[in-house]
Parts: structure tokens; C-alpha cells; sequence
């Protein structure tokens, strides 16, 4: 049995971004109980050269709808990285999962035989659809979304491994 793209990608997706919902709500419900101002927890960081959570949110939801948007062929939206609160960033994350599961498992699995151009400056990336995921997407998404919980967790949030692998 083979996995597809889809099956490998956007899953994973809904899944992560499920679990990470549920850990912002339990953030902000964190800082409303101890009186913290949520921006202390919306700016925080595990170092200083590190994004603080807001970012680590948005960079996930980047990598999401850029690989579900480049694997299927279709323009990335783009989405303004102005969020500023716990709501903000559920909101983010519902506006990323309607994108990515607006597109069908076959636009998805196009991209098996699209080569996937990233260009940086100073540098350009190219891969296999497949390659793109599993080399690319994944790990970059996986290392945000467990940033995030980790800025939290260092923060005196109250979550633990199931929280972040969610139900199994």
C-alpha cells in the first residue's frame, strides 16, 4: 500500500493544528486564571534569538498552506502576520485548515510530479512534490508547532506529551 501526499500532508495538518488550538485556548485561559497579560505569553521565547510564539504560529501556518498550495498547484494566499492576541491566532489557524481543506486529495496528489521551487535570497531550493513534504514541510512544521509548545510549557502552562500528540 502506498501513502499519498494527501494522506502524508493534510491529515498531519488538521490533526497538529487541532492539538495546538487546543493548547492556545488552555494558554489563554492560563493567563486570564494566574492575571498575566497575554502578550507576555504572545511574545515569549526560549531564546533570544529565537521567534516568540506568535511568530512560531504563523511560520506554521506558512509552511502549511504553502506546501498544500504548491503541491496542488494553485497561488499561496497570503495572509498578514499581524496577529496580536490568542484569538488572533485561532483565528489564523481556522483560516489555514479552511485553505488547505478546500483543496481536493487530487490536487494534493498532483503534486507528486510538480517540481517545488522555493526561492530565497541568495539561494533557491528546488525539490519532488514528495521531497518538498517529507524533507522540507514537515520537519519545519513539526519544529513550530512544538516551539510553540514549548514557549508555553516554559511559561508554567500546564500541558503535557498528549496534549501535544492529542488523541491517539
Amino acid at each position: 500500500m502506498s501513502l499519498s501526499l494527501y494522506q502524508a500532508s493534510v491529515p498531519q495538518f488538521v490533526r497538529m493544528f487541532g492539538n495546538l488550538s487546543a493548547i492556545l485556548d488552555k494558554a489563554a485561559a492560563y493567563a486570564e486564571a494566574k492575571k498575566i497579560d497575554p502578550s507576555v505569553l504572545l511574545n515569549a521565547r526560549l531564546a533570544p534569538d529565537m521567534h516568540p510564539l506568535t511568530r512560531q504560529v504563523q511560520i506554521a501556518s506558512d509552511a502549511v498552506k504553502g506546501c498544500a498550495a504548491r503541491l496542488a498547484g494553485v497561488d499561496v494566499p497570503s495572509f498578514a502576520d499581524t496577529e496580536s492576541s490568542f484569538a488572533d491566532l485561532q483565528a489564523r489557524i481556522a483560516k489555514t485548515l479552511d485553505f488547505i481543506k478546500s483543496l481536493s486529495p487530487e490536487q494534493i496528489d498532483s503534486g507528486a510530479s510538480r517540481e517545488i521551487v522555493l526561492k530565497f535570497p541568495g539561494a533557491e531550493l528546488k525539490f519532488s512534490g514528495p521531497d518538498y513534504l517529507l524533507h522540507f514541510v514537515l520537519p519545519n512544521f513539526y519544529f513550530h508547532v512544538t516551539t510553540a509548545y514549548a514557549i508555553l510549557r516554559h511559561n508554567g502552562l500546564d500541558v503535557g506529551k498528549m496534549d501535544y500528540l492529542g488523541r491517539v
